[in-house]
């Protein structure tokens, strides 16, 4: 911005000639620093960042190429549209589309251009978030799938109209709600799977015991107690895991895609399936080798049984996290739900009252050795498929 300077009798009779130059005044407003980082993560994350401005082209550019929006290095081949240049929705060509929505910038962009931008997204099947501030922002707001405005700067107009308001105004937290969103969605798969895991176990267990027409491996009183009791402590831990960092590695997921997907389903029978085998494994071992009687051979099968689902919480972390060092492992819910219902099942146990009822008695060293070391078969067996999978678990 230039300043000059000029002398004249009254300011009324002020004109714009004869004007002395005072120099240059020069406005930076510089990107804050976290929003490099911020975009890196978007990037990491699947998400493509367009930035829509009304701003001069020139200021557009600078910024984008200030905060790692474009590459400086394939400047070149990255598209840059100016809205004064569009015209209507109606008159683009299949190739003006196309550059339009591979557009990385556009600049002195109308409110009716982005309208007309994320409906051009949203045909393409794109999950379209927008941000704004200012009342023309208010009708892209609302019709994005998810309008976010500026809480310290925006307009009231604007909150009004959005889905999220962002109290720091801070593209970071727009990536922090992303995350925790994964990590929700993530946890409700875990849960499911887990507790359906653990059902099927359950009823394949019971019905292969019923086929070897030998002594039942659970009772039905025993199955409620699991039900109720030891399934329902580490599912819900599940529910409050903080989420793998590898969620924000991975793409978006197709909004229609249901929480089961055939793979995991796959996986629920799979992990039930290898629970439900180790069991009956240690009832024939009991029977056969051991030669225990037939109410110590149910103790044995309902504690292999229960420590198995109870040692299954474990494989449900994501395949990208290490064995030890893990969601899983770092939820301190997950430890004191496995040490809760350790605790129940040896009242279980020992309790007289509680194990005339559920007909359980001391399985003996012998029988807990037994119970243990089979119940940690399912255990090795779903860390090593997460370890040799291609797909994900969650």
């Amino acid at each position: 911005m230039a300043l000059a300077t000029a002398r004249v009798a009254t300011p009324s009779a002020f004109q714009f000639e004869g004007l002395t130059l005072l120099g240059l005044v020069g406005f930076f407003d510089p990107p804050r620093e976290r929003v490099r980082s911020a975009l890196h993560a978007c990037q990491d994350a699947g998400i493509r960042v367009v930035m829509v401005t009304g701003d001069h082209g020139g200021t557009a550019w600078n910024v984008a190429r200030a905060v790692g929006l474009v590459d400086p290095q394939r400047e070149e081949a990255m598209a840059y549209v100016d809205g004064r240049a569009l015209p209507p929705l109606e008159e683009l060509s299949e190739s003006a589309i196309r550059d339009l929505l591979d557009a990385r910038i556009i600049a002195r962009a109308t409110p009716r251009q982005k309208l007309d931008l994320i409906e051009l997204h949203q045909r393409g099947g794109a999950v379209v978030a927008m941000t704004g501030d200012g009342v023309n922002d208010a009708p892209a707001l609302k019709k994005a799938d998810i309008g976010i405005a500026m809480g310290i700067r925006g307009t009231q107009v604007a909150r009004e109209s959005a889905d999220m308001v962002l109290k720091d105004d801070e593209l970071e937290t727009i990536v922090a709600a992303v995350a925790q969103g994964r990590a929700i969605v993530a946890n409700i798969r875990k849960f499911v799977i887990y507790l359906m895991s653990c059902n099927v176990s359950e009823i394949l267990a019971v019905g292969l015991g019923v086929l070897m027409q030998g002594p039942l491996p659970i009772l039905p009183l025993q199955i409620l107690f699991l039900n109720l009791v030891t399934d329902v402590f580490p599912a819900l831990a599940l529910g409050v895991c903080e989420g793998s960092p590898a969620l924000m590695q991975q793409p978006p997921r197709d909004p229609r895609e249901p929480i089961l997907t055939r793979r995991h389903w796959r996986s629920v029978f799979t992990l039930g399936a290898i629970i439900a085998i180790s069991v009956l494994a240690a009832l024939l071992v009991s029977v056969f080798w051991l030669d225990k009687p037939e109410r110590e051979v149910t103790t044995i099968a309902f504690l292999t049984l229960a420590m198995a689902q109870l040692w299954h919480v474990l494989t449900m972390r994501n395949r990208e996290s290490g064995w030890i060092g893990n969601e899983i492992t770092r939820n301190p819910w997950i430890w004191g739900a496995l040490a809760l219902c350790m605790l129940l099942l040896l009242v279980a146990v020992y309790w007289p009252p509680l194990a005339a009822i559920l007909s359980l008695t001391n399985p003996g060293l012998s029988g807990w050795l037994v119970a243990i070391g089979f119940s940690l078969v399912p255990l090795v067996a779903g860390q090593l498929s997460l370890l040799r999978r291609f797909d994900r678990l969650v």
